[in-house]
């Protein structure tokens, strides 16, 4: 868990209270692996540690401001989930831990620490020892992230073969051993078909066993049960926890789904316009949050119970990276920013500090007393 975060969550219903007969929004469910693993977790420093980044991207229209300022820890054996709308900086700074970004056409700054080793400013040839070893990361599109004309076997081979000084033959075990640990039946055989033979979920199987071949102790999930159905989606969860739990890994996932979150997190960062607006424990973050645009993402979530209401989507569209507002950037979507005196919200930027007596838990909000206007107005009004 981050160096500033509280403690796992139990298993328990996240509605504010408990004693609610139907829970709303999505609730926190710990399954065997993940409260193992709370429970084996060593202590150390965190093994990822993002201080001050900024990334930008100057464009002919201007310069992209995609992330600025972040800053956040994470422990082995523990997962973080980052939760946001597409443009919110997700992405790009996971792509920043892994070094994708091409420094030719990328400004970045602030400090990225993985394991104790800066990767800002580390030449591409060090970077790509780096990658698949230190960290590894599965992203969205299978499809599209394995090579069409390649046999699977033969990608996850020269993935294990590009750190790991072996034959051919042992390779190839290794990656046998890797397609049955994630559940692929016949690994030995599977080896020699193509990615099209594979269906989304088995194709998003492979992914992890490539992303996983070489035992990074990061890895860094990009939304990868977003094109898969409900039922397929909770096999590469629960898959994801088993495996971090026997690799002792720490686990870094994006998503844009508060259900995904409430299943597999133990903490949650909130981003929104390439800032950090929240982040907490999971049971902190979904059961009693403290800034307007994560009360907005709990709204816009159907009833778990299948009742008929009215749902309260949040108002307008993400603002561009290229020219964000002034003050706080999701003020020009929040109702509550009349409530602040001095139109303050237009103005000033507020700043990532505690708002609670609750260790670690922070937000970046002008509202005074914002557990009471979430308790008093969005509880009451959430399916």
């Amino acid at each position: 868990m981050s160096e500033m975060w509280g403690d796992a969550v139990d298993a328990s219903t996240i509605s504010g209270g408990g004693a609610t007969p139907q829970p709303r929004g999505p609730q926190t469910v710990v399954r065997g692996p993940r409260a193992e693993r709370a429970a084996v977790q060593g202590e150390g420093e965190p093994y990822l540690n993002l201080r001050d980044l900024t990334v930008a991207f100057p464009t002919a229209d201007g310069v992209v401001k995609a992330v600025q300022g972040l800053t956040y820890s994470l422990e082995l054996g523990k997962t973080l989930a980052v939760v946001g709308e597409s443009g919110s900086g997700k992405s790009v700074s996971s792509m920043a831990i892994m070094g994708l970004h091409d420094p030719k056409s990328t400004r970045m700054t602030g400090s990225i620490r993985l394991g104790g080793r800066e990767i800002v400013g580390l030449p591409p040839e060090e970077l790509r020892h780096v990658r698949g070893k230190a960290s590894a990361m599965i992203f969205q599109d299978p499809q599209s992230s394995l090579h069409p004309f390649y046999k699977v076997g033969d990608q996850i081979v020269e993935a294990y073969q590009a750190h790991n000084n072996v034959s051919k033959r042992v390779a190839r075990k290794r990656a046998a051993d890797m397609l049955g640990r994630v559940g692929i039946p016949n690994p030995s055989r599977r080896l020699d078909d193509f990615p099209h033979q594979f269906s989304g979920g088995m194709r998003q199987r492979v992914m992890i066993a490539m992303a996983l071949v070489n035992d990074p102790k990061l890895l860094i999930a990009d939304e990868p049960t977003t094109a898969l159905d409900v039922t397929v989606q909770a096999q590469i969860l629960d898959l994801i926890s088993d495996l971090q739990q026997d690799f002792g890994s720490a686990v870094l996932f994006i998503t844009h789904d508060l259900g995904v979150v409430a299943e597999i997190a133990d903490d949650v960062l909130v981003m929104y316009g390439g800032r950090a607006v929240e982040h907490g424990t999971v049971k902190d973050i979904l059961g009693s949050p403290l800034h307007p645009y994560t009360w907005g993402l709990l709204e816009s979530i159907p009833a778990v119970s299948g009742e008929s209401t009215r749902l309260h989507p949040i108002p307008g569209t993400p603002p561009s990276l290229l020219n964000l507002p002034t003050g706080c950037s999701f003020h020009p979507r929040c109702e509550f920013r009349k409530r602040v005196p001095d139109d303050l919200c237009t103005k000033e930027l507020p700043d990532l500090v505690a708002r609670t007596d609750q260790a670690g838990r922070v937000s970046r909000c002008h509202l005074l007393h914002p557990d009471l206007i979430f308790a008093d107005e969005i509880l009451p009004r959430l399916p």
